[in-house]
């Protein structure tokens, strides 16, 4: 199995071999032994010492900053895939991260909630309720049929309906807290994030909660509602990720007695 420096080396001399030395202002010619780029006109286009590059194709223990891999990636002219993998590799967050859209068509989006007899909708990169069905809208007593937005943090902690809806809702809200700042740890720059935050932390059990610095992965396991009109009700949450851009979630809510 390579090492994580191993993979980041293959990839970045693969990456440089491909690249056609006159497009990137250098001669080519018979002369050339190098494929693509040598190592010292890479380390000349990024700004970096040939040497010190040079240990990194060799897969040693370097340390790289932020800013070298940004010098990199743009020397290279990485899309925002590549880009996005070679900060993988290195550990370390992109300042520029890329943010592909979540949104599926809207019609599609409700098609597929729509196929599903039990509570169900799909979350989105900010917790937005892009999407859900009938049975969701019935369970969640208040959430509109008509388009309107809805974010699921912003439903837990700001609609009173919630707080009587959802059982043991200190609980759960500060368990929901602690999923929400693991799944975010891409976003801290991200403006839309930002704007977010500032949002919840108006409330002061989100404020309260998120100050902990819990993280949990986010579960599955038995959900309870104490709904105005049906009682007591009991599901076992079940949530998948997307195959698609933008970390999309389906969650769904089977009742307990259909387990």
């Amino acid at each position: 199995m390579p090492s994580r420096s191993q993979e980041l080396a293959d990839f970045l001399k693969t990456l440089r071999q491909r690249c056609d030395p006159a497009s990137f202002g250098f001669a080519s010619g018979s002369r050339r032994r190098t494929q693509g780029l040598r190592r010292e006109e890479l380390a000349q286009l990024a700004g970096i010492s040939p040497t010190w590059y040079t240990w990194i194709e060799q897969a040693r223990e370097v340390s790289m900053s932020a800013a070298v891999l940004d010098r990199l990636a743009s020397a290279l002219r990485m899309d925002k895939m590549q880009r996005g993998y070679l900060f993988e590799l290195a550990g370390k967050i992109d300042p520029q991260p890329y943010t592909p859209s979540e949104e599926l068509n809207p019609l599609l989006m409700q098609q597929i909630v729509d196929q599903i007899a039990s509570p169900a909708y799909l979350l989105g990169r900010y917790w937005d309720v892009l999407a859900w069905n009938t049975a969701a809208a019935r369970l969640f007593h208040n959430w509109p049929r008509d388009g309107s937005r809805i974010n699921l943090l912003e439903y837990v902690f700001f609609d009173a309906m919630a707080r009587t809806l959802v059982a043991d809702w200190e609980t759960r809200s500060r368990r929901l807290v602690a999923e929400f700042r693991a799944e975010s740890r891409s976003l801290l720059d991200d403006p839309q994030f930002s704007l977010l935050l500032q949002k919840l932390e108006k409330d002061e059990h989100f404020h309260a909660f998120w100050r902990q610095h819990d993280v949990l992965e986010r579960q599955g396991g038995e959900r309870l509602f104490s709904h105005p009109d049906e009682g007591m009700l009991s599901f076992q949450q079940i949530s998948f990720g997307l195959e698609q851009p933008g970390g999309v979630k389906l969650v769904m809510l089977i009742p307990a007695s259909a387990g």
